[in-house]
C-alpha cells in the first residue's frame, strides 16, 4: 500500500466514522450508526497493522478473534442497567491504551523514529498524563456507580492544593521532557519523567473523580470519553499516526459536545459537578413549621350547658 494510498484510506474512514456518530443521535438511525463507526475502526486497525508491517494477515486474524470473544463475553454479561459503568470501563482502556503508547515512545521501543524527538518526547509525556488520569477517573467512577466505592462526594481538607500541585508537578514534567535525552543525554532522566507522570496524574485522576456524587456520575463519565478521545489523538501525533490523530479528535469533540449537553438538560454545571458542589449543600435545613390545631368553636350548639339559638326564641 503506498502512502498516498493510505492517507486517502484514512479520510474515508475518518469521514465514516464521523457519519456513524452523527447517526447515533436519532433513534432510528443510532443501531447502524453504532455499525457504521465501530466497522471503521476495525477497518483503520487493520489498514494500520498492513500498512506499518506491524502484524501479518493470519496474526490479525488471531487479535480480530480474542476480541470478539472478550467483546461477546462484556455485551451477554453486563445488563442495559450495568451500561455505564461498563462505558467507564471501556473508557478507562482507551486511555490506558495512549499511556502505554506514550510509555514505548518515551522508552525508544520499536522501529519507528521520529524526525522530530522534541515533539515526540513531549506529545508521548502528554499522553502519559492524559491516558492515565483517564484510566484511574473511569475507575473510581465505574466503582462508584457500581457502589464498590461510596457514591457520596469524597472532599479532603486540602483537595483543591492537591490538584493544584499535581497539575504543576505534571506541567514541569511535560516540559522537563522536551530536554530529556536530548540535552542531558541521561537515561535516568526519561525514568523519572515515567515516574512522576504515571504517579502524580493517578493522584489527580483519584482526586478529581472522587469528589463526584454518584447522582453527578454519569456526566464525568461522559467527559472522560472526551479525555480518552483527546489521548488517543495526542499520542497518534507521537507516534505521527494521522488515523489516531483524526478519530481520537472525533472522539473528543463529540464526547465535549455531550458532556454539554447533559450539563444543560440535567442543570447542572460543569464546574459544580468536578468540585462537588452539587451534591454538598452548604445552606442551612429548614424545619418545617409546626401544625398548628384548629381552634374549637364557641357556638352555643357544641358548648354544653349553654341554651342554642332556637331555645333562647322560645
Amino acid at each position: 500500500m503506498t502512502p498516498t494510498l493510505y492517507y486517502v484510506v484514512c479520510a474515508v474512514l475518518s469521514v465514516t466514522v464521523l457519519l456513524g456518530i452523527s447517526m447515533m443521535s436519532r433513534v432510528k438511525t443510532a443501531v447502524r450508526g453504532n455499525i457504521i463507526s465501530a466497522a471503521s475502526v476495525l477497518a483503520g486497525i487493520v489498514v494500520t497493522l498492513l500498512y506499518n508491517r506491524i502484524a501479518s494477515v493470519g496474526s490479525i486474524y488471531v487479535y480480530m478473534l480474542v476480541g470478539v470473544v472478550i467483546g461477546s463475553a462484556f455485551a451477554v454479561r453486563v445488563k442495559m442497567i450495568q451500561m455505564p459503568q461498563l462505558v467507564a470501563l471501556l473508557n478507562g482502556v482507551g486511555g490506558l491504551a495512549s499511556a502505554l503508547v506514550g510509555i514505548l515512545t518515551l522508552l525508544g521501543v520499536g522501529q519507528w523514529v521520529s524526525d522530530f524527538p522534541v515533539f515526540s518526547n513531549v506529545t508521548a509525556v502528554l499522553a502519559i498524563v492524559v491516558g492515565v488520569i483517564t484510566l484511574v477517573g473511569s475507575l473510581v467512577a465505574a466503582g462508584k456507580l457500581h457502589k464498590l466505592l461510596s457514591q457520596r462526594p469524597v472532599i479532603w481538607k486540602n483537595h483543591a492544593a492537591v490538584l493544584n500541585f499535581s497539575l504543576i508537578v505534571l506541567t514541569v514534567s511535560v516540559v522537563y521532557s522536551a530536554f530529556a535525552g536530548n540535552v542531558f543525554g541521561l537515561p535516568a532522566d526519561v525514568a523519572l519523567i515515567l515516574l512522576i507522570s504515571i504517579a502524580f496524574s493517578a493522584l489527580f485522576g483519584f482526586a478529581f473523580s472522587i469528589r463526584v456524587g454518584g447522582a453527578d456520575m454519569p456526566i464525568t463519565i461522559s467527559l472522560l470519553n472526551s479525555l480518552s478521545g483527546v489521548a488517543g489523538a495526542i499520542a497518534g501525533m507521537a507516534i505521527s499516526d494521522i488515523l489516531l490523530v483524526s478519530v481520537g479528535g472525533i472522539v473528543g469533540a463529540s464526547g465535549l459536545f455531550l458532556t454539554q449537553i447533559m450539563c444543560r438538560s440535567m442543570n447542572r454545571s460543569l464546574m459544580d459537578i468536578l468540585t462537588g458542589k452539587t451534591s454538598v449543600s452548604g445552606k442551612k435545613v429548614v424545619q418545617p413549621q409546626p401544625v398548628m390545631e384548629e381552634p374549637k368553636s364557641e357556638t352555643p350548639d357544641e358548648q354544653p350547658g349553654k341554651p342554642s339559638a332556637g331555645e333562647i326564641l322560645r
